[in-house]
């Protein structure tokens, strides 16, 4: 499959917010590549605790998508990221739906910098992470989309500095003021 030119994307985007399902699964079948590795990314940071395959996925987290009414996408990259969200909370509603029909599930606490260095593999901690994010998203919309970005799609900082148009340096900055707050939210959850 070819992969489409940026401002080729940039018309499906249009088209697809101007409610033309046609262009809605152009613009999917021209991102799938992207979509499928940012799938396979998530369920590595699962730590195998999803028997779920990328595909699978990738498919439920388009489905959710297109349920939803009046969702704004003014480019790629909010796309991915808000695409990444969906994999997410997938993700973490299948964990625990198998945790609560094994043992109901306790919620394990981690600290941010834990989260980071270890796979994540508790519901627990990705419901907590995804509360943070929450939170930190109605602070900093932005930081939260660089999270998405960085920690969940695996992003370089020199490919989400070009994804901005900002330099790499920008980049580290946002990403330590969003793990301060990260942390500081999760410190208040415990």
């Amino acid at each position: 499959m070819s992969t489409s030119p940026e401002p080729e994307i940039g018309l499906l985007f249009q088209a697809s917010e101007a409610g033309n399902p046609a262009a809605k699964n152009e613009l999917f079948a021209a991102l799938y590549r992207e979509l499928h590795r940012l799938a396979r990314h998530h369920l590595a940071s699962g730590g195998g605790l999803i028997t779920l395959s990328a595909t699978t996925l990738l498919h439920e987290a388009y489905l959710d998508i297109t349920r939803r009414e009046q969702l704004a996408f003014p480019e790629r990259n909010s796309f991915l990221a808000y695409a990444s969200r969906a994999m997410r909370g997938l993700m973490i509603d299948y964990i625990r739906t198998r945790r609560a029909q094994k043992r109901g599930g306790d919620l394990t606490f981690l600290s941010l910098e834990e989260a980071q260095s270890d796979l994540v593999t508790d519901a627990g901690v990705l419901g907590q992470l995804n509360v943070a994010l929450e939170e930190l998203e109605t602070i900093d919309p932005a930081l939260a989309q660089l999270v998405d970005l960085k920690f969940f799609c695996g992003f370089t900082f020199g490919e989400v500095a070009a994804m901005r148009g900002v330099s790499e340096r920008t980049v580290r900055r946002d990403w330590q003021k969003a793990r301060l707050l990260l942390h500081r939210t999760l410190g208040n959850l415990a």
